[in-house]
């Protein structure tokens, strides 16, 4: 993966037509919680309004040292579909130690390009995880600003091309922990809902 900085979204008519109704639908929410503003603040944000989202969802604190500058990514919540991916349950780690990527240069670089913009990012990804457990995703990362200028906390939402359910991750990783590695992993038929 290229490791400059990633490019903010500038969301056209495919972007609506054509992309997952939930990662359209957490930018809309977004976008309107923006208001007038660039970015919204953290108490804009209600996530009893996107409840169908929550077990994708990722919130990242960004820390800044004295010049303001971020410093470090950490995990302040993390959804239920994303604790199942990870396989671990990443909450208070930094994104060093708990990042769920290709690699945690490609991780941060996100997050940096997130606070750079001060503007949303999204990523199609495909990548093999630690487990060996191959994931093709689609994420986006929405920044919130408690001061309307620099970036303080990253909402992030991801969704599996895959449709594959935390329950089947869990056991293709425990079968390939031991090695035995005869449990397919094959995409499941949609659902009109998360777990």
């Amino acid at each position: 993966m290229n490791a400059g900085p990633r490019e903010p979204l500038i969301p056209d008519e495919a972007f609506f037509t054509n992309g997952k109704p939930r990662i359209v639908s957490i930018y809309s929410y977004w976008k309107e919680r923006c208001g007038v503003r660039s970015m919204p603040r953290r108490s804009d944000i209600d996530p009893t309004e996107f409840t169908e989202h929550l077990p994708g969802i990722i919130l990242i604190d960004v820390e800044r040292d004295r010049n303001n500058g971020p410093v470090d990514f950490r995990y302040r919540v993390v959804g239920t579909r994303e604790v199942a991916n990870r396989h671990r349950d990443p909450t208070g780690k930094t994104v060093e130690d708990g990042f769920f990527a290709e690699s945690v240069s490609a991780a941060l670089c996100s997050y940096n390009s997130v606070c750079l913009h001060r503007a949303p990012i999204f990523e199609p990804v495909s990548f093999v995880s630690k487990e060996g457990v191959p994931v093709h995703e689609d994420s986006i990362m929405l920044p919130l600003s408690e001061n309307g200028t620099e970036v303080s906390q990253i909402l992030v939402y991801s969704e599996s091309h895959d449709n594959i359910t935390p329950i089947e991750l869990q056991r293709f990783i425990a079968d390939s922990e031991i090695g035995a590695k005869t449990y397919p992993l094959t995409p499941l038929p949609k659902r009109s809902h998360l777990e």
